[in-house]
């Protein structure tokens, strides 16, 4: 991926009496194709990139040297606009002024004590913020008004940025930065950034991540608690600029006649040594396609991001322009160019498809076919992200979330209460052929699952609820529609798998790895991947915690991580074949063993003979161990009884072989539950069937003596059995007895 940039030949901002090149100060977007631009010449210019064309939109008083721009928000008040309305724009003289989309002055405001060094809208545009020279930070109503001092301090605040959820601010002081809360008496979290003053920050709402630039020439991302998670090499001259796109995959950092394209987790695509001089503000396009940045010599830079590139299997395909692409089979070299109408927004490939949003149109191509795309409409333009499952694809834009098929048929459109779509990615929205989750962002604890056909909230109704905020989500892709899991890492870094469906009962949410950076599953099979900690590991059959819990450290396999380095992401798991990023931004691939694989198949098509000849040809423990916990899950005794012989688990065996004993088919069944300790349902299923007295067998094997007592009385069959065991429970153990409600009936029942 790199940026192809282009300057005209003089610049467009001059002033015309001292034919004087003046420096460009800030810029910003309208719509996709559309920039406006201010300078020290005092002169608000529109631009076209696409056309070329430039026209001079306003000139200024000759004493507003402009510092800062910043539009309206396109989303308030949950209207989405086409395209921005107003923008404010700050000014040395200390002055912010509210200016119409044609250039007429609408509101000027004064607001700080020499220059206004920064402005911005929340995302809601409720509230505006702005910084000066004098150390102040203040919050303004829409329009205009004084609502709060945040902050003051003794040196210039030269950059400012809100919080995802516009609760918070975060502004420069000096080599610190600080993250300040609206509410009042709330805590300020507050560290030392850079080693010189920093000059620019910026915090993106998708991935909750802070970049940072400053004189001592370094760039730097941060998480929203402060710590650091990548720190650039030392730059010629101080980074002026830093900027993320929309969809915070991306960011752009500037310095003198430097321009730099970078990924999320800091490493760099690609570097432009454009003649510009310092570039003092960097802004992207609504789609994050292109970027426009103001220069220190007058000119106004335009970049747009080329050479993008997706790979699944055998096929490998490039964005060569805006709007060309390009295919290359690798199996047999054959080469393919694909040709749109309007420009290339996103793309993704996977499952034998490639689905393409260009700024008015979706595009589908078959991977057997080229040369026919299936091509429909786009409501909204602007979408932010595609995910895709077998069967169908999700698209995410700013008005919704669209659910189509492979056909092009729209399936559904799943809604939730406070949804915002502008804030949902890759982590936080999970696809499979059944089942669409999505984390929400308003309480971050919470789940919302959708059937995928109706659009409808699956179950009950009632989301998924967790005791700590999740930080990323994913669900199994393959099996029945009963028994789709979902995985999800929570704040604390731990990993927990629970099922999908609820109706009424609890479903357990249970933990099965601790220290989880990331997470994906498998295209073909259930089969679950993750770097823990330094290992990295491989849960073959992550179903197992709900079969036989201690049965799942030997369904694992782990390999040592240390070769990642820090933070390294799973790009994706197919077929036997596992992509890591590394910070660094190289690729490391790894294979895992096909047999997993090849065993899920076999279970699903209930091939138990063959599962079993597969174990035996591989002799692998893991595998045995797999298939015992498969076997138990479909209820398949004598394969389970094999599986569990072959590692060892001698006691298993002998309670599976006692289970085949029994005469009827319920007791058979509520032991199997018993052997997975579902416990409950194995006795609701014993009183049900009529089976009294097994039910209060059940409780006093396991030693439950109140909840056996409870049965015997409310049925008045066997009180004097439970007595019995009961006492010579506490016999072998010397012990008195003390429960009021044994005491009570054994007065009364002679044993």
């Amino acid at each position: 991926m790199r940026l192809k940039t282009s300057l005209l030949k003089e610049p467009k901002h001059i002033l015309c009496h001292r034919k004087k090149h003046d420096l460009v100060s800030c810029v910003g977007w309208t719509t996709a194709d559309e920039l406006y631009s201010c300078s020290d010449d005092h002169q608000i210019m529109k631009w076209n990139p696409l056309t070329s064309d430039t026209t001079r939109l306003v000139k200024l008083p000759d004493d507003l040297y402009p510092t800062d721009l910043h539009w309206f928000p396109r989303s308030s008040g949950g209207k989405k606009q086409s395209h921005s309305e107003s923008f404010v724009l700050t000014s040395s003289d200390g002055k912010f002024h509210l200016i119409s989309k044609l250039g007429r002055v609408e509101k000027s405001v004064e607001a700080h004590c020499g220059a206004v060094l920064a402005g911005r809208w929340n995302y809601e545009g409720t509230a505006l913020v702005t910084v000066g020279e004098d150390g102040q930070v203040k919050i303004w109503s829409k329009s205009g008004m004084l609502r709060s001092t945040l902050a003051q301090q003794g040196s210039p605040v030269y950059s400012v940025a809100w919080a995802p959820d516009s609760e918070k601010v975060l502004y420069t002081s000096g080599k610190q930065l600080i993250i300040k809360p609206l509410q009042p008496n709330a805590k300020v979290l507050q560290w030392k950034a850079h080693d010189g003053l920093i000059l620019k920050t910026d915090w993106n709402s998708v991935n909750d991540l802070i970049l940072s630039a400053g004189e001592d020439c370094k760039y730097k991302v941060w998480d929203s608690f402060g710590r650091l998670l990548f720190s650039s090499q030392l730059h010629e001259c101080p980074v002026t600029c830093v900027a993320w796109a929309a969809d915070g995959e991306l960011f752009a950092v500037g310095s003198f006649n430097t321009l730099r394209l970078c990924d999320r987790s800091g490493w760099s695509y690609a570097l432009e040594k454009p003649n510009t001089g310092s570039i003092f503000n960097i802004s992207w396009s609504v789609d994050g396609t292109q970027l426009a940045g103001a220069c220190g010599n007058g000119h106004v830079i335009f970049a747009h991001i080329v050479e993008q590139r997706w790979e699944w299997k055998n096929f490998e395909i490039t964005l060569i322009k805006r709007r060309t692409m390009k295919v290359h089979n690798v199996m047999n070299d054959a080469e393919d160019s694909l040709e749109f109408r309007d420009r290339v927004i996103k793309a993704s490939l996977g499952y034998g498809y490639l689905v393409v949003s260009t700024s008015l149109q979706c595009y589908v191509f078959s991977t057997k076919n080229w040369n026919t795309p299936l091509i429909f409409d786009l409501k909204e333009g602007t979408v932010s992200l595609i995910l895709q499952a077998e069967r169908h694809f999700l698209l995410v834009d700013g008005g919704g979330l669209y659910l189509y098929s492979y056909e092009g048929r729209l399936i559904s459109s799943p809604k939730y209460p406070g949804m915002r779509t502008d804030i949902l990615n890759a982590q936080t929205v999970s696809l499979s052929n059944d089942t669409l989750a999505v984390k929400d962002k308003a309480d971050e604890k919470v789940i919302y699952i959708f059937e995928a056909l109706s659009g409808k909230p699956l179950g009950d109704g009632k989301p998924l609820t967790h005791k700590t905020e999740i930080v990323e989500i994913a669900l199994d892709q393959k099996g029945l529609t009963s028994e789709r899991k979902i995985a999800f890492i929570d704040k604390n870094r731990d990993l927990y798998i629970t099922s999908v469906k609820r109706f009424g009962k609890e479903q357990k949410i249970v933990k099965i790895g601790t220290m989880v950076q990331t997470l994906a599953w498998n295209d073909t099979s259930n089969i679950l991947c993750g770097i823990q900690d330094t290992r990295f590991t491989v849960w073959y059959y992550p179903n197992t915690v709900y079969v036989d819990k201690d049965l799942l450290p030997k369904t694992l396999c782990e390999k040592d991580g240390s070769e990642f380095s820090r933070n390294p992401q799973i790009v994706r798991f197919v077929g036997n074949q596992i992509t890591i990023r590394r910070a660094d931004g190289s690729l490391v691939h790894l294979n895992v063993s096909p047999y997993p694989g090849i065993l899920h198949d076999y279970v699903r098509a209930s091939r138990w003979e063959d599962a079993v000849r597969l174990c035996r040809f591989v002799k692998d423990q893991t595998l045995w161990a797999c298939l015992a916990a498969m076997a138990v899950a479909n209820k398949d005794m004598a394969t389970a009884e094999i599986a569990y012989a072959a590692i060892g688990e001698i006691d298993k065996v002998q309670y599976i072989n006692s289970i085949k004993d029994l005469p009827s088919r319920e007791s058979r069944m509520a032991h199997m539950l018993l052997f997975s300790g579902n416990t409950q349902e194995a006795e609701t299923l014993l009183l049900q069937s009529g089976l009294i007295y097994q039910a209060i067998q059940v409780n006093i094997d396991l030693y439950n003596w109140d909840r056996a007592l409870e049965l015997a009385v409310k049925h008045k069959t066997h009180v004097d059995t439970v007595l019995a065991y009961r006492q010579k429970f506490l016999e072998d153990f010397g012990k008195k007895e003390t429960n009021k409600r044994f005491l009570q009936y054994a007065e009364g029942v002679s044993v």
